[in-house]
Parts: C-alpha cells; structure tokens; sequence
C-alpha cells in the first residue's frame, strides 16, 4: 500500500476516540499497521473494523498495564517504527476545591502516561533502528487556562519532557515532539462546554479566544501528528507545534 506511512508500523495510546482516532484513521489512510492502546473498551470495540487492528485495552497511568500493553501490540504488529500518545483527561477546579487527589490523577494520566508509553516502546523503536515519538500535549501548556491549574501544569510538563527524551533518543534516530492543540470539538471539550450554566455563550466565549474564530476538528490535529511521524518532518525534533487557531499568539 502506499502513502505517507506505506510500511510503518504505529501504536496510538488512546487511540480510541477523539484525536486519537482521527489519528489511527489518517494513520490507516496514509498505509500504516496501526495498533491501538485505551482504556475504553467499548470505544474500542467500535473502532474501524475492515482493518481488523490491534486493540488492547489498558490504563496508559498503570506501569504494568502498559508495559503489557505495548509489548502486545508490538507483538501485533512485528515491532514499532512510531508511537502517539494521545491519552488525556481535564479538570475544571480553583486551588481551594481542587483535591490532591485529582491533581495527582491528571498528572499521572497526561504527564506520567507518555512517559510510560514512550519508555516501553524505546526498545521497539531501537530495534527498528529508529522512529518517532508524538505527545499530545495543548496550548494550555504554552498559555495557561484560568482554573485548569492541573491540566496546564500537565501539559506543560509534557512538552519539556519530550525535549529532554528527544535529546537522549536522538542517538538511536529516534525523533520526539509534541502536538499542542487549541480547542478541538471531541466528547472531552463538549463535556466541559455542556456543564457550563450557559452552554452556547461558553461555546462562544471559547471561539473568542481564537484568532481563527472556530473550533478545530480532530482531523486538524490528526494532520499535524502525520506530518511529525511521517518522514516529512525528518529533521524536527525537540519541539512544540501550537495547532491552536492562534490562541497562544493572539
């Protein structure tokens, strides 16, 4: 098959929905062997079937989980050429209500989980004589959010993270970098819109933020992950792209 991707073989964690999935399907569509972590079965259980994929239900904050899960889907698939992270959650809470407790969950999902997704594949990627590394990370983590004191700590975190690890994969042609959306309309940005007392003026008061003036779609993002795997960007590494309509510079 050919395409961006003709012989490549991905694992996406929390390739199940959202960015994620736009991902896996760009990823099918360019000609990779695509395996897909996640913690929600029944998403899983929904993903494209004519491509009879790898799916392997885990939690990308559990060691062991992943461990196993990516050891699986290396099996899978014959080894690893790239790995994304897509996995992430959200908090909404000012210092005074948020518990320690969720500060250390969204920390061990959006920070810790790359880490352990990217540390079990390392020997995959070395064995194939190199391969890419994308985090997504967001455009929290490049200008903060009132009230997401976590989630921007988070994000933030991540895009240092991967600048440190692509220095030390760089020695075994290992490219690492990270993806920083804006607003992306997927069920986790609906779930905060829809909570708001007026959903339509939160939606509009979000868009506001944006020099674009809209709410990207998964596919935008999924674009941005493709070129960052794909041998196109074959001398980036180190960095962060905002794929954020313009709300960092705006």
């Amino acid at each position: 098959m050919s395409g961006a991707l003709a012989g490549r073989r991905i694992l996406v964690a929390g390739g199940a929905k959202g960015i994620g999935l736009a991902s896996v399907r760009r990823f099918l569509a360019e000609g990779a062997a695509v395996a897909v972590f996640d913690r929600d079965e029944t998403a899983l259980a929904a993903l494209p079937g004519e491509a009879a994929l790898p799916a392997i239900a885990g939690d990308v904050s559990d060691p062991d989980s992943v461990a196993a899960g990516v050891a699986a889907c290396a099996e899978a698939l014959g080894g690893l050429d790239g790995v994304v992270s897509a996995a992430g959650i959200d908090l909404v809470a000012d210092i005074e209500t948020m518990e320690p407790a969720q500060w250390n969950r969204v920390l061990a999902v959006n920070l810790t989980g790359p880490m352990l997704v990217a540390r079990a594949a390392f020997p995959h990627l070395r064995a194939a004589g190199g391969g890419t590394i994308v985090n997504v990370s967001s455009g929290a983590g490049l200008s903060p959010l009132q009230h997401r004191m976590a989630y921007c700590a988070s994000k933030a975190g991540l895009q240092m993270a991967s600048k440190a690890l692509a220095m030390e994969a760089a020695a075994f042609g290992i490219r690492v970098n990270t993806v920083c959306p804006g607003a992306v309309e997927t069920d986790l940005f609906r779930s905060g819109i829809d909570a708001a007392p007026d959903p339509q003026a939160a939606y509009e008061a979000v868009r506001a933020r944006y020099a674009l003036r809209r709410i990207a779609s998964p596919e935008e993002i999924a674009a941005a992950i493709l070129w960052l795997t794909s041998a196109e960007s074959s001398y980036v590494t180190g960095t962060a792209i905002a794929v954020d309509g313009g709300r960092t510079f705006h």
